[in-house]
């Protein structure tokens, strides 16, 4: 939501002083300029990423409006499913997670925590590590090993929207100044003209540098940074997750191994221990 609040914060700027200063916002619309300094953005961009980083840039994107998903209550909810499922492992054993890790989608033991589940790659980084730790084929020591190098592409996979933006960001005040150069072609094409005519045609011209700077540090740059901030906290999830599985693995009470999971997120959004053991008994009340 700040996103959005921003950008028209922004925009509205940018056009409310200009329009205080006697600005025509018409003179503004140059749909010529927009096709160059847009169409040479897109084309660029397209010939400089993998197909999966575009289209991750512009779901990514889409993504910001809806706010960081990372919440306070996200984690608590969190640190409520990882003891349910590790006092369910201490009570039944590991087999007893064997159902639910296969298809944690269909699960009813999942389901009961949406903000997880909606988050597919938390589901299968926390359902794969089970698996693995049931087939015995890894010994404790070494997950962390495994689940580091899983965190880390995971975090350079969710970095890539971030990037596309940023180089496209950097292009747009050259974009802008090709728009401009051009446009002052086409006014020294008409130099013989009215003096209102090349007033008119120049100032078409300037207004593709003005969309370029504008674009890129006050929508680009932006954009790029928030896409930057929603991956580090994609990995500060995943960190929170990793942190209490190698507690479990290493054969940890589930409260224990929970207390290390709460201590891994940052305090600005951490419960405290006190309201954790609330949320436990509210758990065990149900």
């Amino acid at each position: 939501m700040l996103v959005i609040v921003g950008l028209i914060v922004v925009i509205g700027s940018v056009l409310g002083g200009y329009i205080m200063h006697h600005g025509q916002i018409g003179i503004l619309v140059q749909v010529s300029e927009f096709l160059i300094i847009g169409g040479a953005a897109l084309g660029a961009t397209l010939a400089g990423n993998s197909p999966s980083a575009v289209k991750a840039s512009f779901q990514r994107t889409m993504a910001l409006m809806k706010g960081n998903p990372f919440t306070k209550k996200a984690y608590a909810e969190l640190l409520t499913m990882l003891h349910e499922v590790f006092a369910l492992t201490k009570r039944d054993g590991l087999l007893a997670l064997e159902k639910h890790v296969e298809n944690p989608h269909e699960s009813e033991l999942f389901k009961k925590y949406p903000t997880f589940t909606r988050n597919h790659h938390a589901v299968a980084f926390f359902a794969d590590t089970i698996k693995v730790l049931l087939s015995g084929a890894i010994e404790p020591h070494h997950l962390g090993e495994m689940l580091d190098v899983d965190v880390e592409q995971h975090h350079e996979e969710a970095m890539e929207a971030s990037h596309v933006l940023a180089k496209s960001s950097d292009a747009m005040p050259g974009f802008g100044i090709v728009a401009a150069v051009l446009g002052v072609v086409v006014t020294m094409g008409s130099i013989a003209g009215a003096a209102a005519e090349i007033g008119a045609k120049v100032a078409a011209a300037l207004v593709g540098t003005f969309l370029g700077i504008l674009l890129a540090y006050g929508v680009l740059s932006p954009l790029s940074q928030a896409c930057e901030i929603q991956a580090k906290s994609e990995t500060a999830y995943l960190i929170c997750l990793k942190v209490a599985l190698i507690a479990f693995a290493n054969d940890e009470a589930p409260m224990t191994a929970v207390e290390f999971a709460r201590r891994s997120i940052e305090p600005g959004i951490r419960i405290s221990f006190t309201e954790l053991e609330m949320l436990l008994k509210d758990q065990k009340g149900n």
